[in-house]
């Protein structure tokens, strides 16, 4: 990882070079080359500043992982509401359920386009309210227009580079993690 600065040097009336102040993503790197220099003890000091509770009972590794996606997260912006959203949906339902199911169909909204090149040809699929519209004609789902456009048996959503694996609950660690870092 390049972790040098980028600031620039200017030269005064007095020919001394002054240095203007580090570019937050020098700063940044800064401040992540300090991060793998830390013990446990002063990343556990340095949750406490960053997300203003008590860090969990997590390895030094993930620990420092999270603060280093919370300094990044500072400088470049966090989520957007709608993200953050349904990251609040995945986990109501994995501590209802114990696990987080895929969703039955990839949600767009209508008017989306999904667009796949196959043999040297661009295929455009338009979302509609219920279905999809590929070359004037109205499908219920994608898999048709999968097998339209090959000629064999695809799975739509695969062909369209729309897959979703099944996500398990893997640790309570983890998921508590998530909901501490979102409430930051």
């Amino acid at each position: 990882m390049d972790i040098g600065s980028s600031s620039t040097a200017r030269t005064t009336e007095g020919g001394e070079a002054d240095r203007a102040p580090p570019a937050p993503t020098s700063a940044l790197r800064d401040q992540l080359a300090n991060l793998e220099q830390q013990d446990l003890r002063a990343l556990r000091a340095e949750w406490r500043h960053l997300f203003r509770s008590e860090p969990p009972q997590l390895s030094r590794d993930l620990i420092m992982r999270a603060l280093a996606y919370r300094l990044q997260e500072r400088v470049h912006g966090g989520h957007s509401k709608a993200t953050l959203r349904r990251l609040s949906n995945l986990v109501q339902e994995l501590r209802a359920e114990g696990e987080v199911k895929a969703a039955p169909r990839p949600q767009f909204r209508p008017g989306a386009r999904l667009v796949r090149e196959w043999r040297a040809r661009t295929h455009t699929v338009t979302v509609l309210e219920n279905g999809f519209e590929y070359a004037g004609t109205v499908y219920l789902s994608l898999t048709p227009i999968a097998k339209a456009i090959t000629g064999a048996h695809w799975s739509g959503p695969r062909f369209f580079g729309l897959v979703r694996r099944r996500v398990e609950a893997v640790s309570g660690n983890v998921s508590r993690l998530a909901e501490e870092a979102r409430h930051g």
